[in-house]
């Protein structure tokens, strides 16, 4: 074994330990540390023995043991801890030496971090990492962003380490400065939340509107995942609908229908709403897991509000397909969604993203890993000033041909009281954008009306402002144009 380390980890938890197990297996040295030094023995006594592993009992003690430049990654919990550990590791390090953040930090504390870090001679990166316990394990998708002298120092562990796609591509790349990375991974959990949302409206249907039972929903995702929704989510949501417990009944319906959260969907509606970007999907999809947690509430209004009764002779055959291409259109729309946020976002933050290795980057190894990200790629190679997703020919025949099913879904679930608000709030979103003309021009009369907000018209140019008075109460005084 080398006497030194090419790369120390803090945190031996699940993500950190499957992690390391990853970087030794392709040959990597490896210097572990974790704040309960009793786990380092645990591991270097356990999964770790016999292995490339150097353990250490202290920040010190780690950081003497790597290679120059020393490079010293964190998963621990976001947030406080993230702080708190660059401080200790600061005074241990040397000009040049780099500081990684592997955990699900909200990337402003990304850029504030690598800011800080680059302040005192070091490099800062805060990397996405995505696929769970497996993918740590077997092959993460990687987001690193931050210092990019950083770069070149952990590029040759990090490809290594990550999934690869077909021809040996490596998921992982540079994303960008400062926060990029973990902005980039925190669009892809909103767009994980997406999927799993609409996945779940898709289920709710077939149960209560088609009456299927778990087996028959296990052979419709089966089917499903042999198509255009070849996808991660579909494959496990297969496996859970065929699963049972120790009883032999379907243990799905006996897990209690309120979902958790740790926030990044959160973030990610949120960012949009700063950057005045219409997320729609992702947005709905965090509600509806607001609303699941209502669970006492819920079972309150059950008892005392009614609803239309749901027709069970729906044909299924029809609706399991309409329901294939609702699944694939909102899916689209997810994603056109998720990357202009992403657009906006590099404006804003000066960030030189790679839209197509994104797609990429995303291919393989993450929660969200799917065939069709391969189009993506496909579309931004072809075109990489590409507006929307809806723009790109492929994207565009596929949203047109499956819009007929999708809105007989909606129709059919508004119409029965099952709720879909990822479904419809994609749909509508897939209407607005392909409207030339919007409502907002009484929206803009009635701001003039009461607030003196102005309006501009359209038989003069852009950027020319008028006001009315409505009423012949008020003035000729108006509000500052302004856009929150």
């Amino acid at each position: 074994m080398k006497k030194l380390a090419d790369i120390g980890l803090i945190g031996l938890a699940v993500m950190g330990e499957n992690l390391v197990l990853n970087m030794e297996s392709k040959g990597f040295t490896v210097g572990v540390f974790n704040r309960t030094t009793a786990r380092v023995d645990e591991f270097m006594a356990g999964r770790g023995a016999g292995k490339n592993f150097i353990g250490a009992h202290s920040i010190a003690e780690l950081c003497a043991s790597l290679e120059r430049p020393r490079k010293v990654m964190m998963l621990v919990k976001a947030g406080q801890p993230v702080d708190d550990f660059i401080e200790l590791i600061i005074p241990h390090l040397e000009p040049g030496d780099i500081i990684i953040d592997g955990g699900n930090s909200h990337f402003p504390d990304t850029i504030r971090r690598t800011k800080y870090v680059e302040s005192k001679g070091l490099l800062f990166i805060g990397t996405g990492v995505s696929g769970g316990e497996e993918g740590a394990l077997l092959g993460p998708s990687m987001m690193p962003g931050g210092s990019p002298a950083a770069w070149p120092a952990v590029k040759e562990i990090f490809q290594a380490v990550s999934a690869k796609v077909e021809d040996g591509s490596p998921c992982c790349d540079w994303v960008g400065e400062g926060g990029a990375g973990h902005f980039v991974k925190m669009v892809h959990n909103g767009i994980e939340y997406g999927d799993m949302q609409i996945i779940c409206e898709a289920y709710q249907l077939m149960k209560e509107m088609l009456g299927l039972s778990a087996d028959e929903m296990h052979d419709v995702f089966k089917k499903y995942n042999e198509g255009d929704l070849d996808s991660y989510l579909i494959e496990i949501t297969r496996d859970i609908l065929g699963y049972r417990d120790e009883n032999g009944e379907a243990l799905v319906e006996k897990i209690l229908d309120t979902a958790g959260q740790k926030g990044t969907g959160k973030w990610t509606a949120v960012s949009a709403l700063d950057l005045g970007i219409p997320l729609t999907l992702i947005g709905e999809s965090v509600f509806a897991r607001c609303l699941s947690a209502q669970k006492d509430m819920r079972v309150e209004a059950s008892k005392v509000i009614s609803g239309p009764v749901v027709d069970k002779t729906i044909d299924k055959v029809q609706m399991i397909s309409d329901l294939k291409d609702a699944l694939f259109g909102a899916k689209i729309i997810s994603y056109a969604q998720g990357y202009n946020l992403m657009m906006e976002a590099a404006k804003e933050y000066g960030w030189n993203l790679n839209y197509g290795g994104i797609a990429l980057m995303w291919r393989g190894g993450c929660i969200i890993r799917s065939v069709f990200l391969g189009d993506i790629k496909k579309a931004f190679d072809v075109n990489p000033d590409l507006q929307n997703l809806l723009f790109a020919p492929h994207f565009k025949e596929i949203v047109e041909k499956a819009q007929a099913g999708w809105r007989r879904v909606c129709a059919t679930a508004l119409t029965n009281g099952i709720p879909v608000p990822a479904l419809t709030s994609a749909l509508c979103y897939f209407d607005g954008i392909r409207s030339e003309r919007l409502p907002a021009n009484l929206l803009q009369a009635q701001r003039d009306y009461f607030g003196a907000h102005t309006y501009e018209r359209t038989d003069k140019p852009r950027g020319e402002f008028f006001h009315t008075n409505w009423t012949g109460r008020g003035g000729d005084t108006t509000s500052r144009t302004y856009v929150v």
